[in-house]
């Protein structure tokens, strides 16, 4: 097995998870995956939280809960992972530190050390390395065998103190595999200061100085910074962090993401990877021409559509990081540009107008002004009043409604409320007295534990008829696999009396009891998921329903149908 680290210094954000995919889209470019050779690529996150996993943390810290097909809530970085390299990752793939500490400790209770004491190293370092080695072998391409290359990125920054029994544990295992068997990257800043307009290489000394005081060698220095690197700067670099020249790349600041591999390439990074882990024989020069492609494709966009956002956490962009990568799958496709107007679903309640008048009257504007509304997902009651409004404001004009989660469970209590007459209609979340609860909690679910109790991972959802609009889309009339993440759905016992208001329910699970998909016939897009489709979404083969929001908008879904029906 060959092993890339990847590790941060100087401060954090400096977009460890994009360099980690971008290396191994590089890598994957230059013939490593051909059939002939089976060879793929594996990514591990390996992060120093004490947290057991993502599912509790909140998405103003640390951004989206990415969710896998096994129920796995992990980091988003693992999202970055599955849309750059088109893999399907495990819940073994982010592991950290309450993980790693709690195995340890279950094997004490169990007498697995034989009385030694323990400590954390050796068996908290042990158990690190048991893990890498471990999760490295686990297919994740749909390949049989194990990866030759396995991508792992190191959260945190070095000299953190929660992540020193990583690097102790990534020391041991870089001498113990060998060095043709090991590569380690370090991403840090290059900053340029104000007044002296000069790029300043000693935080990155500083930060490459500790980790050799850990016993790691960096043999490539991924430098970040808002302009391509000077000649001098890299010669200042190579001297005092005894880096070669040729091994110092440059991830400036480019118009998107996409550029990032494009950018490695031009600098052969592959050929000092390959060259560092022994490759280079079996290796080809890297084709990425659909990259390219697809990187210069929206760099040359002009025409955009504008996308109203009504969410609860509209303040950290990466709270909803998939479903922006999905709508900008979706606008690609479309030969459009994304246009997206974030608005805080409490700024369009009545309480703002009294006490954020301005705040409120540019929410509607902004939320009138949209060719589409999108309500995610999301926990608690703030907001909600807000959702409502929108989901009301989208129906009641035409404009296309994509409705995620707790998007889906907001159009049915606006439905019940404004169509049936409900008018304390609402979800047992928000109002457990409520006399009608639309929205119930899910009989399996845990009401004293949060972690890993909500329903997750993949399910089948089954189309009641092929003639709605989410099979077509999906260009299958019987069933879709999606993600899930909730512990609320949709009441049984109401789905009778909103059928017949003109709510239709056209996917359910398996037993037929769980309401999966809805759809307002009578509209031109109005649906509602319980399932996430954003965590599936690719460059190049965007999420179905994302796709059909944005071709509602531009009013081309039926064409667009029309041709897919014919084959065409």
């Amino acid at each position: 097995m060959k092993y890339v680290l990847i590790t941060g210094g100087v401060v954090s954000g400096l977009g460890k998870g994009v360099t980690a995919s971008s290396i191994g889209v590089v890598l994957q470019a230059c013939g490593l995956r051909v059939t002939s050779i089976k060879i793929g690529f594996w990514a591990c996150f390996w992060d120093p939280y004490l947290n057991t996993d993502a599912g509790t943390m909140s998405p103003f810290e640390h951004g989206e809960v990415f969710v896998l097909d096994d129920g796995g809530e992990v980091d988003l970085d693992l999202g970055n992972y599955e849309r750059f390299l088109d893999v399907t990752l495990t819940k073994d793939n982010n592991v950290t530190t309450g993980k790693i500490y709690q195995s340890v400790l279950d094997k004490e209770r169990k007498g697995d050390y034989l009385g030694k004491t323990v400590q954390v190293v050796p068996h908290i370092t042990d158990a690190i390395k048991d893990r890498i080695e471990a999760v490295a072998l686990i297919p994740v391409d749909g390949k049989e065998g194990p990866a030759d290359v396995c991508v792992i990125e190191l959260g945190g920054t070095v000299g953190d103190i929660e992540s020193m029994p990583f690097i102790e544990a990534l020391r041991q295992l870089s001498f113990s595999v060998g060095k043709d068997n090991f590569c380690l990257i370090h991403v840090s800043l290059i900053p340029v200061l104000g007044v002296v307009g000069e790029q300043k290489t000693k935080p990155t000394q500083h930060s490459v100085r500790e980790l050799r005081a850990l016993g790691l060698t960096p043999h490539l220095l991924a430098c970040r910074s808002a302009q391509p690197l000077l000649d001098n700067t890299k010669m200042k670099l190579s001297q005092f962090c005894h880096v070669e020249a040729a091994n110092i790349l440059n991830i400036h600041d480019v118009p998107n993401i996409w550029h990032i591999p494009l950018l490695l390439r031009n600098q052969n990074a592959h050929h000092s990877i390959l060259k560092q882990l022994n490759l280079l024989s079996i290796a080809t020069p890297p084709d990425l021409e659909a990259w390219t492609r697809r990187a210069e494709t929206f760099d040359n966009l002009t025409d955009s559509v504008r996308i109203a956002m009504v969410g609860k956490y509209v303040g950290l962009t990466d709270s909803y990081l998939s479903v922006v990568k999905a709508l900008l799958h979706a606008c690609i496709a479309c030969s459009l540009k994304p246009s997206i107007d974030w608005i805080a679903a409490s700024d369009l309640e009545d309480d703002t107008a009294q006490s954020a008048p301005e705040a409120y009257a540019a929410a509607w504007k902004s939320l009138r002004n949209a060719e589409c509304v999108l309500v995610p997902g999301g926990f608690g009651d703030r907001g909600v009043s807000g959702m409502i409004l929108a989901a009301k404001y989208a129906r009641e004009n035409n404009v296309p409604y994509l409705g995620i989660c707790l998007g889906m469970q907001i159009s049915v209590i606006e439905y019940a409320r404004s169509v049936l007459g409900l008018e304390k209609a609402n979800s047992n979340e928000f109002d457990d007295e409520t006399p009608d609860p639309v929205v119930i909690f899910m009989p399996e679910g845990s009401r004293t534990h949060m972690g890993s109790t909500m329903r997750l991972g993949s399910r089948r959802t089954l189309f009641q008829t092929p003639d709605c609009v989410t099979s077509k889309l999906y260009c299958n009339p019987y069933y879709v696999d999606e993600r899930h993440r909730h512990r609320y759905e949709v009441n049984p016992d109401a789905i009778g009396v909103l059928e017949e208001a003109g709510l239709k329910f056209v996917g359910k699970d398996e037993t037929g009891k769980r309401m999966e998909v809805l759809e307002l016939p009578s509209h031109p897009f109005y649906v509602g998921v319980q399932f996430h489709p954003e965590f599936k979404s690719r460059p190049g083969k965007p999420s179905a329903l994302f796709l059909g929001l944005i071709l509602a908008a531009r009013g081309k879904l039926e064409a667009y149908l029309t041709r897919h029906q014919n084959g065409s």
